[in-house]
Order: C-alpha cells, then sequence, then structure tokens
C-alpha cells in the first residue's frame, strides 16, 4: 500500500543519497540502493517501510499494513521533506483489494 508521496523537484536519482542519509541518522536499520530505481527499506523487527520509485518517478512511502512503524517514518519525513500523505492507502497496480 502506498501511503505518501514525497515531493520534491529533484531527480529521484539525485536525492537518493541524501534520502538515505537522513533516514539512516533516525533510524538503526536501513537498506538502500539504487540501480534503475531507488529503493530504501526502514525495519523495526519484522515491520518494514519501502520509500521507492519502483511505481512512481518519485519515491512513494509503502508498506503491507498500517502502523505505528509507518506513522514514525511519515512523522520523521514530514520533519524535512513535503509529503502529500493519502486519507486512504492507495493500492499499488500489483496489489488485491
Amino acid at each position: 500500500m502506498i501511503f505518501a508521496d514525497l515531493q520534491h523537484s529533484e531527480r529521484y536519482s539525485d536525492i537518493h543519497a541524501e534520502l538515505v542519509g537522513f533516514v539512516s541518522s533516525r533510524f538503526s536499520e536501513v537498506k538502500s540502493g539504487l540501480q534503475g530505481d531507488s529503493w530504501i527499506w526502514i525495519f523495526d523487527g519484522e515491520e518494514k517501510v519501502a520509500i521507492d520509485t519502483f511505481s512512481s518517478m518519485t519515491h512513494q512511502v509503502k508498506s503491507n499494513k498500517p502502523g505505528a512503524h509507518v506513522q514514525q517514518v511519515l512523522d520523521i519525513l514530514q520533519s524535512r521533506y513535503k509529503l502529500l500523505v493519502y486519507e486512504e492507502p492507495e493500492l499499488e497496480g500489483f496489489e488485491d483489494v
């Protein structure tokens, strides 16, 4: 499910390193990569929130389900970046209802 879009004018590849650095300074377990797409995975135990460009040309905040970890990531991102947060999470094209 998509919870938010980051709103920035840079190409996603140009903002990737800054975004990884910001997220890594606030969460203890972060994995990331940039190869064709930008992806950042933020873990809290078994919970994972992704910030990626897999289905968009801008970074989107995604998770399999809503919860405290998603909200924490959104709150931290909003302290530095402009986000378009959806009232109801949107399904990605491959997700079933």
